[in-house]
């Protein structure tokens, strides 16, 4: 019965958000990828909030469910029979009333995420809505859901398609330093613009730092470059060269709609990384927190061990659980992280049976037994982590979303995180 109400909300909801889109015509910026999806989505909000009435999903809105209902109304949660009913009810009313008669204007464009958790979902949300500009972040060799394909290169297509229905007067934004991303390139007639660190990106990014205040990490701090032109840019409470290319993939978008670099690097410093996602929380014992909890690749977990090692402390400590959903890549992958691990971290915590391979592997390659601690469940790991943490530390956590390492988050930080104006002031003194 449940499978029957769910299959009937899917179906309500493609035809509202398809009629929705028929009403109002917004224009649509779409964003898909293995990594990256959600913080890109917030960094173009943040560069085009100023100057065009968008809409933009706060959570993670990005499947059959989330991509229309993010067209159909600024939904923020789902709460029930009666939520669906008010959604229905009041998109259902949006479609067919006069406009005059509609106080709040439908935005002039959306920021839409693109799932490819299983073959065929782009395909699907694409039946829905087609957009007019497309960003592909990442791929990589060990894409996160590659469980449900044949291999790497069938993801690649998946997530390809997002630029194949672009007409020829849109544009395709693509990660230049992926291979397999500018290998899609052929697959579109759009005008494609590139972004990266590597020489021949079109928005270039150089001289990355992570800027810090003695043991306190900051920010980070680089330069985009485009056409010519060079401009600073600051994010304050933002960490990793994953945050790098969310500015930059946003960059692109705002020179699609001609904004000059100034304008767009202003507009950075409201950025604001997601929750769970490489965001900076000040912990207990005086201790800092990187708190990558949302999810985890082998590709994601790696660069956030790189933002770990750039980082001062008198400990690094990573907290890692499964990374799931990569099926037949999982040992190697476990274990690859846990040799990455061995060269970076002080104290190594692994959660879930997966982790254990991180932890062996740590061992394998040098790391101190003595120094790892294993925990089947996060319920597991919560007390004996509190004790282990020392002042000083700064510790990571990442994990599969399903492996809920949010919560030892929440058992570690302080009642309040550090603000954006307590960031900047930090920024700006450093």
């Amino acid at each position: 019965m449940k499978d029957v109400a769910l299959k009937i909300l899917k179906m309500v909801l493609r035809k509202l958000a398809i009629l929705t889109l028929w009403r109002y015509r917004p224009g649509i910026i779409g964003i898909t990828g293995s990594v990256g999806k959600t913080s890109t989505k917030m960094a173009v909000a943040a560069v085009l909030k100023n100057d065009r009435n968008l809409r933009f999903s706060k959570g993670n809105f990005n499947n059959e469910i989330g991509l229309p209902l993010t067209i159909c109304g600024e939904w923020e949660e789902v709460r029930g029979f009666f939520f669906w009913l008010k959604v229905i009810s009041s998109t259902f009313l949006g479609i067919f009333i006069p406009r005059r008669w509609i106080e709040k204007k439908y935005p002039e464009l959306l920021v839409l995420e693109y799932a490819a958790d299983r073959p065929g979902d782009i395909r699907y949300l694409l039946s829905i809505a087609r957009p007019n500009i497309s960003i592909i972040t990442t791929v990589g060799d060990i894409p996160v859901h590659v469980e449900f394909y044949a291999g790497p290169e069938e993801v690649a297509r998946e997530k390809g398609r997002l630029i194949e229905f672009l007409p020829s007067s849109g544009f395709a934004i693509l990660n230049y330093d992926d291979e397999t991303v500018m290998a899609l390139k052929d697959r579109t007639r759009a005008n494609v613009i590139t972004f990266g660190f590597a020489r021949g990106a079109g928005v270039r990014i150089t001289n990355f730092e992570t800027k810090t205040e003695g043991q306190k990490p900051v920010g980070i701090a680089f330069k985009l470059e485009y056409g010519g032109s060079v401009v600073p840019v600051k994010m304050s409470g933002v960490f990793g060269r994953a945050q790098g290319y969310a500015a930059a993939a946003a960059a692109c978008v705002g020179i699609v709609f001609g904004l000059n670099l100034v304008k767009i690097s202003d507009s950075l410093r409201d950025y604001k990384p997601p929750a769970g996602r490489m965001r900076l929380v000040s912990g207990q014992k005086s201790t800092f927190i990187l708190d990558d909890s949302y999810n985890a690749s082998p590709m994601s977990t790696h660069a956030a061990l790189d933002t770990l090692k750039d980082l001062p402390a008198k400990r690094k400590i990573a907290i890692l659980g499964d990374m799931t959903e990569i099926g037949p890549y999982t040992i190697q992958a476990h274990e690859e992280i846990g040799r990455i691990a061995s060269e970076v971290v002080d104290i190594l915590v692994t959660v879930g049976h997966a982790a254990k391979l991180i932890a062996e592997s740590a061992v394998k390659n040098g790391l101190k037994k003595k120094n790892v601690f294993s925990f089947n469940d996060v319920d597991e790991a919560q007390q004996p982590v509190k004790e282990i943490i020392k002042k000083g530390d700064l510790i990571l956590v990442k994990g599969s979303h399903v492996m809920c390492l949010d919560e030892i988050v929440e058992k570690l930080q302080l009642l309040e995180e550090f603000s954006p104006s307590e960031l900047e002031k930090i920024s700006e003194e450093s």
